[in-house]
């Protein structure tokens, strides 16, 4: 349900930029990218591909039939899952470990410091907007591999070195992903209800 209402203010937020637009510039656009498939029980008809590239909407607006997009920052896919928004946020993540390499790898700075470097900018990144993922096992896989080869990373620790996972996170200080990632849902809960 959470997915249906995010397909249908992406085709509203749609709609009104194409209308600001065709208002501005004057030039009929086709609108970028909207689900392939969009089934809602709320009484409006299913939006699905059946051999067709685009949606007419309106006469002035078309949009392109995909099977994800981005909107505000959190991939929507077709099936609902959160597959493609746990690779994005994994990219994300990668992204913001590599700018603070520099500093999660230096000596001399102490394994917390580094830690708390870590969760406050990198895991942040890798876990923002999870709070509605609809999680699966694998994503939570996922997550908790990049993590672990970024902790590896950080503490110039060798894969062959077989130390256990939960004795490098004790040394920087860090709880594993899954825990944070099951704190930021029930605290989401806990503000919807």
């Amino acid at each position: 349900m959470v997915s249906a209402v995010k397909v249908l203010v992406a085709i509203h937020d749609s709609v009104l930029a194409a209308r600001i637009h065709k208002k501005r510039s004057g030039i009929k656009s086709s609108m970028s990218k909207v689900a392939k498939s969009f089934i809602c029980s709320g009484g409006l008809n299913p939006v699905t591909s059946a051999g067709r590239t685009s949606v007419d909407i309106e006469a002035s607006a078309k949009l392109e039939l995909v099977d994800k997009f981005c909107y505000l920052g959190d991939m929507l896919s077709v099936d609902g899952d959160a597959d493609a928004a746990v690779e994005a946020r994994i990219r994300t993540g990668w992204n913001k470990f590599r700018q603070l390499v520099p500093l999660l790898t230096n000596k001399d700075m102490s394994l917390i410091m580094r830690g708390r470097l870590y969760s406050s900018c990198v895991r942040s990144s890798m876990l923002h907007g999870s709070e509605t993922w609809p999680v699966r096992k694998e994503n939570v896989v996922a997550l908790q591999r990049a993590e672990m080869r970024m902790v590896r990373w950080m503490c110039g620790i060798k894969l062959k070195d077989s130390l256990p996972s939960n004795v490098l996170k004790e040394r920087l200080g860090t709880d594993d992903i899954a825990l944070v990632l099951q704190q930021n849902t029930l605290r989401w809960y806990e503000h919807v209800v």
